[in-house]
C-alpha cells in the first residue's frame, strides 16, 4: 500500500521529470498539486477504487498509481512521453 507521504513524494518528483514548476501539498482536502496552469487533487477512496482525482470541476475514480499519474498528466496538460521499446522491431542495437 502507498503511504500518503509516499505518494507526494512520488508526485512531486512526477512533476520534476515531466519538467513542470509545481508543487504537492499534504492538505486537509487531500493531497493538492498545484501548477501554474491546474489544481488537482486526490483523496482516498475504498476498495477497488484506490484514490479519487479532482481537476477542476470533474471527480473520477482511480484505481492505481499508473492511471493516477496519467490522470494527473492530462489534468495539468503534460502531453504524454513515447513509448519505449525493446526487443525485435525497436530500432535499438
Amino acid at each position: 500500500m502507498t503511504t500518503p507521504a509516499e505518494l507526494r513524494s512520488l508526485l512531486a518528483d512526477s512533476l520534476a521529470v515531466w519538467e513542470v514548476e509545481g508543487r504537492v501539498s499534504a492538505e486537509a482536502e487531500g493531497l493538492v498539486i498545484a501548477t501554474a496552469n491546474a489544481r488537482c487533487i486526490v483523496v482516498p477512496g475504498p476498495t477497488p477504487t484506490r484514490w479519487f482525482l479532482t481537476a477542476g470541476t470533474r471527480t473520477r475514480p482511480v484505481p492505481s498509481v499508473p492511471a493516477l499519474l496519467s490522470a494527473i498528466r492530462r489534468a495539468i496538460g503534460v502531453p504524454s512521453g513515447g513509448i519505449a521499446r525493446i526487443g525485435t522491431g525497436s530500432g535499438i542495437l
